[in-house]
C-alpha cells in the first residue's frame, strides 16, 4: 500500500512538473519575438471586433500561429473587452505580449505629413491629396469655401496654416488636419502679437502675418529675417513701396516660369508691390514662427534696401546709391532689380 502511494505521489509530481514546464514554455513563447514578423505587418481591428475575432484574424494574417495562448492571456489579464479598434503596425522583434499590449493601449499606426515653410496653400492641398491614410473630403472646394470651413474671417486660407510635421491615424480627414494646422498658426500669431515690439504699421495680426510670409520667401537665412523685417517696416512707415519680388511672383500665378522679367515687374496685380502701396491683400506663403517673430520684432537700423549676394544672404543698404552699387556688384545684369 505504501509503495502504491509512493508511486502515485511520484506520478503526480511528474505530472505537476510537466504542467509547470508547459506553463514556463508558454510564458516564454508569449514573450519571444514572433518569427512570423520578418517585415513590418499592418493589421486592422474593426470597431466591435471581439477578442475571438481579433485572435482568429491574427492567425489568418499569419501573425500568430495559434490563437489559444493569446486568448488565454487576454482573458487572464481581464483585457478581452478593452482591445481598441484601429490600424496597427507590428514590426519585427514584436512578441505576442507586445501585440496584446498595443491593442490594449490603442497604439495605432501613425502617419505623418510635413507642411514646409514657404509653401503656398496649393502646395499643401497637393500634399494632402497624395498623403497615405488620409481621408480626402475637400475635392472641389473653393478657397473661399475652405476658409469658411476652417472658421476663418478672411476669404482665403493662404498663410493661415502652421508649417510643421503632423501625425495622424488612418481615417483622419484632410479638413481635420488643416484645422489643427490653422489652430496652431493662430495660437502662435496671437502669442507673438501680444509681445510685439512697440508701435508697428499694422492694423491687426493678419497684416503682420502677411509681412511674415513675405519675409519667409525673401530669405532662408534665419539670422537675416529681423533685418529684412526692419527694411519693410521702415518702408511702410515712410510710405515707400515694398518692391518685393516674391509678391510679384505670387500674383503672376502660373504665368511665372522661373524668370522674372521687367515687364512682369510692371504688370499691375493686387500682389505687385512695385505697383501697389502697402501690403498685398493676403499672405503669399506659409510663414514659420521665426518669420512671424521677425515681422513683429524688426531689427533697428536705417537700411531701406537689400539685394541678394547669390549665396543665400543679402547686402543691405541705407541709400539708393549704395543699393545700386550693390546690385551692380552682386547681380551682374542690368535688368536685375531688388528693393
Amino acid at each position: 500500500m505504501r509503495k502504491l502511494i509512493t508511486q502515485t505521489s511520484i506520478l503526480i509530481a511528474i505530472a505537476a512538473l510537466l504542467v509547470l514546464l508547459s506553463v514556463i514554455s508558454a510564458i516564454n513563447q508569449f514573450y519571444q519575438p514572433l518569427s512570423s514578423l520578418s517585415a513590418p505587418t499592418v493589421f486592422e481591428v474593426k470597431p466591435g471586433d471581439s477578442l475571438t475575432v481579433i485572435a482568429s484574424e491574427l492567425v489568418d494574417d499569419q501573425i500568430l500561429s495559434s490563437s489559444n495562448l493569446f486568448r488565454f492571456v487576454a482573458w487572464w489579464r481581464g483585457v478581452e473587452d478593452v482591445l481598441k479598434a484601429g490600424e496597427y503596425q507590428f514590426d519585427p522583434g514584436r512578441s505576442q505580449a507586445d501585440v496584446l499590449q498595443m491593442l490594449v493601449d490603442g497604439e495605432v499606426r501613425q502617419y505623418r505629413i510635413t507642411l514646409i515653410e514657404g509653401w503656398r496653400f496649393s502646395d499643401v492641398t497637393d500634399a494632402l491629396s497624395s498623403a497615405s491614410g488620409l481621408k480626402t473630403t475637400l475635392d472641389g472646394y473653393t478657397a473661399e469655401a475652405l476658409a469658411s470651413s476652417l472658421g476663418l474671417e478672411m476669404d482665403h486660407p493662404e498663410g493661415m496654416l502652421h508649417p510643421d510635421t503632423y501625425f495622424y491615424t488612418r481615417g483622419t480627414t484632410d479638413l481635420e488636419l488643416l484645422k489643427r494646422a490653422r489652430e496652431r498658426q493662430q495660437a502662435i500669431l496671437n502669442s507673438h502679437w501680444e509681445k510685439r515690439q512697440g508701435a508697428l504699421p499694422f492694423s491687426n495680426p493678419y497684416e503682420a502675418l502677411t509681412l511674415a510670409s513675405i519675409i519667409e520667401k525673401e530669405s532662408n537665412a534665419q539670422s537675416e529675417r529681423g533685418r529684412i523685417s526692419g527694411v519693410f517696416i521702415r518702408r511702410l512707415e515712410q510710405g515707400m513701396r515694398l518692391q518685393s519680388d516674391p509678391t510679384v511672383i505670387y500674383g503672376l500665378g502660373q504665368e511665372f516660369d522661373g524668370d522674372l522679367t521687367r515687364q512682369q515687374l510692371q504688370t499691375l496685380t493686387p500682389y505687385n508691390t512695385y505697383r501697389i502701396n502697402g501690403l498685398p491683400p493676403t499672405p503669399i506663403a506659409l510663414p514659420g514662427e521665426s518669420s512671424i517673430i521677425a515681422s513683429l520684432n524688426p531689427d533697428p537700423g536705417d537700411w531701406l534696401y537689400f539685394v541678394s549676394r547669390g549665396d543665400g544672404t543679402h547686402q543691405f543698404s541705407e541709400s539708393l546709391e549704395e543699393h545700386n552699387a550693390a546690385v551692380n556688384q552682386f547681380q551682374r545684369t542690368p535688368d536685375s532689380r531688388r528693393q
